[in-house]
């Protein structure tokens, strides 16, 4: 299995927020259909996600996104075998717009506790940063 962890931002120029439901939407169902979880963080102009499955389908999956025109500025944080997965059958967990942003927070919290602290520490700094905001 592998696992990619990587940032990108928001492509748009005119200021609007990216649109997460579609993008939530077309990756959960390319997901399902590929095997890949993960954990998606953003707050419309920021992304981290981690992608995990089988090699080629992540690999590919990842293809897909550095090649989307509504990210840019992607950057590979981590890239690495794993034995299993971090985040059970999590197809992209996210905070939806009308989630409290105390209680997204607890989720990742929770969701990053079997996970390494590589991949766990980006995310907990965003969550963090929010926080302290």
């Amino acid at each position: 299995m592998k696992q990619i962890l990587y940032a990108s931002v928001n492509a748009r120029t005119d200021g609007q927020p990216a649109d997460v439901t579609g993008i939530l939407e077309q990756s959960r169902h390319n997901n399902a259909l590929d095997g890949i979880t993960g954990l998606l963080w953003t707050d419309g102009e920021r992304f981290l996600q981690v992608l995990e499955g089988g090699e080629e389908a992540v690999e590919a999956c990842y293809a897909r996104i550095r090649n989307d025109t509504r990210h840019r500025a992607i950057v590979t944080i981590l890239e690495r075998a794993v034995e299993r997965r971090e985040f059970g059958y999590w197809a992209m967990a996210h905070k939806t717009s009308d989630a409290l942003a105390d209680v997204h927070d607890e989720r990742v919290r929770r969701m990053m506790a079997s996970a390494t602290e590589e991949i766990r520490a980006p995310f907990l700094e965003l969550v963090s940063a929010r926080e302290a905001a």
